[in-house]
């Protein structure tokens, strides 16, 4: 699989020999700082997650709901990715935990740089520097995000009933390269031809370890499962 844009064509098949070396070159820079951002988690006391979904997905409101259930049992840190705005993070502020977010100007994915340093603005908000878990909204997006190592522990991919259950068999890199993956918004299902089993199929063909849960962050449905998934991470961390 080609780890520029995740298609199956080998990189000798589809790509120049000079961009191959770039991109490599620019990959090692940014798993050497991503190994350094874990560390800087680990001394905070925290495990991180990274987020990744298209747009809309529900991954903020997810987070709103988590904060609520586990807000004062657990130190919740979250760091949000966007092209602009401000807007995520002040829905996180609202919820009393510390956020930064970090703004790509244009990029479709986070990088281990800006996580390197969203963690020291992340240090200077009250109680940012010491955390039992750190949330990494990433941009929206199925594609890009899922090359870049951010130095987190755990990486979960999820996608909403609206948008269909064939992201798996589209997306292949997201779904190998997680941990978890999260059908969302499944109070919708009424409404759209989307079939859970076939979506959970897709996705542990492609990664057989993968774990898989749907939910509804909305009416509650499925939302126990992942608070337990968090609350096991935290444990293990």
């Amino acid at each position: 699989m080609c780890d520029a844009c995740g298609c199956d064509l080998k990189p000798e098949e589809s790509h120049d020999a000079k961009v191959i070396e770039v991109h490599q070159s620019l990959l090692a820079a940014n798993t050497a700082m991503a190994a350094k951002n874990r560390a800087h988690i680990e001394a905070m006391g925290a495990v991180a997650i990274n987020m990744i979904s298209s747009p809309g997905s529900g991954k903020t409101t997810l987070l709103e709901k988590t904060i609520e259930a586990l807000g004062d049992s657990l130190r919740i840190g979250v760091i949000e990715g966007d092209i602009e705005t401000e807007r995520d993070a002040e829905r996180i502020r609202a919820k009393g935990v510390p956020v930064i977010q970090l703004t790509t100007g244009g990029a479709c994915h986070l990088d281990a740089a800006q996580i390197h340093k969203g963690l020291h603005l992340l240090a200077r908000e009250d109680g940012g520097d010491r955390l039992d878990i750190l949330f990494i909204e990433n941009v929206g997006n199925l594609v890009c995000p899922a090359t870049f190592d951010l130095g987190e522990h755990h990486r979960m991919v999820m996608v909403s009933v609206p948008e269909g259950p064939d992201k798996p068999a589209k997306y292949p890199k997201a779904f190998h390269s997680s941990q978890l993956f999260v059908i969302s918004k499944t109070d919708l299902l009424p409404y759209f031809d989307f079939s859970v089993d076939a979506a959970k199929a897709e996705a542990l063909q492609l990664n057989p370890a993968i774990e898989v849960m749907d939910l509804s962050a909305t009416s509650g449905e499925g939302f126990g499962q992942w608070l337990d998934h968090v609350r096991d991470l935290c444990s293990r961390g």
